[in-house]
């Protein structure tokens, strides 16, 4: 088998498990919960195919909906986001970056990969809670979950990516 295959498998399973059993219980100030599952997504290559991009955001969305309970709230949210990643990542990519790159603070420099994710996470929110209200009525709450949830996930990301490159630059010089 492939080992990036092997590799977003095990990272699947670790987000899809922290989701459930951590982060779906956190509510902040009772509306903002992290959706930090959507960091799957984020870790796409540039060079993935767009049909591998948007099976894997489906399957992902379908996990945590299957675990969560949220009828198809995350399936759609994660496939959303996957159809707008490359493209964004196509935006704001370096022009002289490789094919096969992996967005990251050193790939993307570090305020556009906070960016990159801002706006995923934000989409992936706006989704999610705009489908879970299903109304405009409360849109002042609505609105509130939207960006707190995606200000707090996005801080989140950027520690699981500094926690994980920080690992990654210790074994390699060892």
């Amino acid at each position: 088998m492939n080992s990036i295959f092997l590799t977003r498998l095990f990272r699947l399973f670790i987000l899809l498990l922290f989701q459930v059993l951590v982060f779906n219980n956190i509510h902040l100030l009772g509306y903002i919960t992290p959706l930090v599952i959507g960091y799957m997504v984020v870790c796409m290559h540039r060079n993935a195919s767009r049909i591998a991009v948007l099976v894997w955001g489906f399957v992902i969305g379908l996990l945590f909906d299957t675990f969560s309970n949220t009828a198809g709230m995350g399936a759609a949210s994660c496939t959303l986001i996957a159809m707008i990643q490359p493209v964004l990542l196509e935006r704001l990519a370096p022009r002289d970056s490789a094919e096969n790159l992996t967005p990251s603070f050193t790939s993307l420099g570090f305020w556009n990969y906070v960016f990159y994710v801002f706006l995923l996470m934000a989409a992936l929110h706006g989704c999610f809670y705009l489908l879970d209200a299903f109304t405009l009525t409360d849109w002042p709450l609505t609105l509130f979950s939207i960006s707190g949830g995606s200000v707090f996930t996005t801080i989140i990301i950027i520690f699981i990516e500094l926690l994980i490159r920080t690992r990654k630059e210790t074994t390699r010089h060892l």
